[in-house]
């Protein structure tokens, strides 16, 4: 299901400001924005954002209290008191909303990490803003950010030494990691941290994992002409025996991923009759898809 994006709306006033603070903001737009050392406390009629590009603020907004940092986004909501400080050097991505996303306004936390792909788009965003004024262009950027905040997963509840755990899974999937080197990372000892990572994330290390991994395979496929070997070794799955095999197993649950390759389109076309039936092994269809590569 697709999110549509508000546009640009109407000017709103900030509340519980002191008069030198008063401002008058763009609904759905984006800015780059400091702030001081000073303790500041205010709140506005409309929902905020705020994703460190530099730096990080200490802020007390709901029932969170702590630092966030690059990686990270809080979430404001309307009306919600807000206590705030940062280094006058660090620069922040900002997001005046008159609407949050579903899944946004659907969590009950108030802080999340954001996904390498929306990390790297904010430090672009940053480039962008900073170089030109171009109304178009923001308007187009805008949309894309709010697309991609309406993807993120916004775990209610996640214990703080996970956090650097996602972190290292994330940096590089090629990697597999034990649960010992993924233990050592949270300080915990390895019953300790499979037990925690499900509490916290709802699915094992070795689930979240794959499903990490067949999202990244499925978009290399989708988008890039990589031999499907190449994907494999991208993704670290043993063999591409094992990809093929994870792939076709997504197309009997009827979930296939879309893929624009023709070549590939082709194979799994000849092969549609072969698994919808069941009237012949996968591993034929995967070999098949293999040989063809």
């Amino acid at each position: 299901m697709s999110t549509t994006s508000p546009g640009h709306t109407a000017f709103r006033q900030a509340q519980g400001v002191t008069p030198e603070e008063t401002i008058l903001t763009i609904l759905n737009r984006l800015s780059i924005r400091s702030y001081t050392r000073r303790m500041r406390s205010h709140f506005h009629e409309y929902h905020q954002l705020v994703l460190p590009l530099r730096g990080s603020i200490n802020i007390k907004v709901g029932d969170y209290s702590g630092k966030v940092i690059l990686g990270d986004c809080v979430i404001i909501k309307a009306g919600q008191r807000h206590d705030f400080h940062a280094d006058e050097a660090a620069r922040f991505l900002v997001a005046d909303l008159e609407q949050l996303p579903a899944n946004i306004t659907e969590t009950s936390t108030a802080k999340f990490s954001i996904s390498p792909p929306l990390l790297a788009y904010i430090q672009f965003i940053d480039k962008q803003l900073e170089s030109q004024v171009n109304q178009g262009v923001e308007a187009i950027t805008f949309d894309l950010f709010y697309q991609l905040i309406a993807q993120q997963t916004c775990c209610a509840k996640i214990d703080p030494r996970i956090d650097r755990v996602i972190e290292v899974i994330q940096h590089d999937l090629s990697h597999t990691s034990s649960i010992q080197e993924l233990a050592q990372h949270a300080c915990l000892s390895p019953t300790q941290f499979k037990k925690v990572f499900k509490q916290s994330m709802a699915m094992t290390t070795q689930q979240y994992v794959t499903r990490l991994r067949m999202e990244k395979a499925k978009a290399l496929l989708a988008h890039t002409d990589l031999p499907i070997r190449i994907v494999a070794e991208q993704v670290a799955t043993l063999t591409c025996l094992h990809l093929a095999a994870d792939f076709l197993s997504s197309l009997v649950c009827r979930q296939p991923p879309s893929l624009d390759r023709k070549r590939i389109n082709s194979n799994l076309s000849t092969n549609t009759s072969v698994l919808s039936a069941h009237n012949k092994s996968v591993d034929t269809a995967i070999l098949s898809i293999i040989n063809s590569d």
